[in-house]
């Protein structure tokens, strides 16, 4: 069964309301345009309660169309809201900070999962788990992570995290963007805990590197951070140890060009075999050769 969208809320689609008699003379004068109501006022953090097996609604994940502004739980469907813009940025970077961790193979942004006819969530982000395939992926990711500002449905976030963890995913991150900044932990069986700036969030068996809370919102702490999974990911444990390598080359290419022009100014003959050869050798062998070059004056490669 497939919700109506995308102009009825989720509790207009269990219940709606009968439409009402047309009036026998219109105005011809368009109805103004509403104003918005004002944002709910920001709620205390909610623990994830399960819903009652025995509330579960009529809907189903294959009646929702990617796309679609739903997600489900237990068979009710939720309406997703576009995210402001305090929230989109950090979303943006978060994701790009844990999906290119080095350990990390799968990752997505929004991605559906449904782990029961009846289940549909679609974090902000997740890791593992991820397929490059059509429809919702099954299961659950083993990392998700959820941005909350102000404004957040509570109620819904807590029984998002529910859903999650009992279809099978191992840590959930909520960052929440209201001052104070700070990421509470959901893990299975667990009370949640709060994180803030300057600490180290972890996921072992998903994440490779520890990941600090700001780094999940704040653009010049996730730059760091990617910048160190990005050179891990090509062999550099950091950059300096990048640098360092660079200047290693560097003194020996110097090394190699300084014994070839000392054999070509004593006119020292070097066989084929030996030229090639030195392109294997470190920066320590290269020193000792040319060493002995100016003493011996002659070709000596041991």
């Amino acid at each position: 069964m497939r919700p109506k969208y995308p102009i009825h809320p989720p509790e207009l689609l269990s219940s709606p309301a009968d439409p009402a008699e047309p009036p026998s003379h219109p105005d011809p004068t368009p109805a103004p345009f509403p104003a918005p109501s004002p944002p709910p006022a920001a709620a205390a953090p909610a623990i994830a309660v399960a819903r009652p097996p025995d509330q579960r609604g009529p809907f189903r994940a294959d009646g929702i169309r990617p796309g679609d502004p739903y997600e489900l739980s237990h068979g009710h469907p939720n309406f997703c809201l576009p995210s402001s813009g305090r929230c989109s940025g950090p979303t943006l970077l978060g994701g790009t900070v844990v999906a290119w961790d080095p350990a990390v193979s799968e990752a997505g942004v929004h991605a559906g999962y449904s782990p029961a006819p009846e289940l549909l969530c679609a974090p902000d982000v997740a890791v593992g788990n991820v397929p490059d395939t059509l429809g919702w992926a099954p299961g659950a990711p083993a990392l998700a992570v959820e941005y909350a500002d102000l404004g957040r449905d509570e109620a819904r976030l807590a029984q998002k995290i529910a859903d999650l963890l009992g279809a099978g995913t191992r840590w959930i991150w909520v960052v929440r963007l209201e001052p104070p900044r700070h990421v509470e932990v959901h893990t299975p069986g667990e009370v949640p805990r709060r994180l803030f700036p300057g600490e180290l969030l972890r996921a072992p068996g998903v994440l490779l590197n520890p990941v600090q809370v700001e780094a999940l919102y704040d653009r010049t702490a996730a730059q760091r951070a990617l910048l160190a999974n990005l050179l891990q990911r090509e062999g550099h444990a950091s950059l300096e140890s990048l640098r360092n390598a660079g200047l290693r080359a560097g003194r020996s290419e110097g090394l190699r060009r300084a014994v070839r022009d000392v054999c070509e100014v004593l006119g020292i003959a070097v066989p084929r075999e030996d030229d090639a050869a030195l392109a294997e050798l470190d920066e320590p062998e290269l020193a000792a050769l040319l060493d002995r070059l100016k003493r011996e004056r002659r070709w000596t490669l041991l």
